[in-house]
């Protein structure tokens, strides 16, 4: 029992390795859907303006990662989700991706639960004004990665999830995990 125990549980120390494993294969995934961008799908192209904060800050604070993490997996799970897919993406890779996704989602529920319990734990300190997170870089907020999904999500209705729509939002959220994939190694780092 304690072995299988141990097996189920997910050590929070190796986040970052499992966040980059499976972003990652997202990333992969999202590559293979398609053998290049259609050439009539090029005047439809769109900013969709990621958040310059992901952009721009190189040290961000941990839970910040992980929150962040957190809501760009919820968002791309919705975005993954709600939909009939009617594009030439290969609908495997498309459940392969959710269900990476729904994973990464359920460690990281883990992963943020058992760190507020750990600063429920040592409230006292912060009480004290002994803690200080050293974090000086402003943090993305929630709120500005779901604006980002939210025109992702009103770009796909505005073509009535077109083909090409499509591909554009492939190509755009292969970006997002990309800018992730980086902010895993940072987790690492840490």
């Amino acid at each position: 029992g304690l072995l299988v125990t141990g097996i189920l549980s997910l050590d929070c120390n190796l986040l970052h390795f499992h966040l980059r494993k499976v972003t990652w294969q997202n990333l992969r995934l999202l590559s293979s859907t398609s053998s290049s961008f259609p050439v009539e799908c090029l005047r439809e192209t769109k900013a969709f303006e990621l958040p310059q904060e992901i952009l721009s800050h190189t040290q961000p604070a941990k839970r910040y990662i992980k929150e962040a993490f957190y809501e760009m997996s919820i968002q791309a799970f919705n975005i993954f989700s709600q939909y009939t897919f009617t594009s030439t993406w290969e609908k495997d890779y498309l459940k392969q991706i959710q269900i990476g996704l729904d994973q990464q989602l359920q460690y990281l529920e883990q992963c943020l639960e058992e760190e507020e319990k750990e600063k429920e734990d040592s409230k006292e300190l912060e009480e004290d004004g002994m803690n200080w997170s050293g974090a000086l870089v402003p943090q993305l907020s929630n709120l500005e990665l779901r604006r980002y999904f939210n025109r992702i999500d009103n770009f796909l209705k505005e073509k009535k999830y077109s083909h090409c729509a499509w591909e554009i939002i492939r190509v755009e959220i292969r970006r997002c995990f990309y800018y992730f994939q980086k902010f895993a190694a940072l987790l690492r780092k840490k």
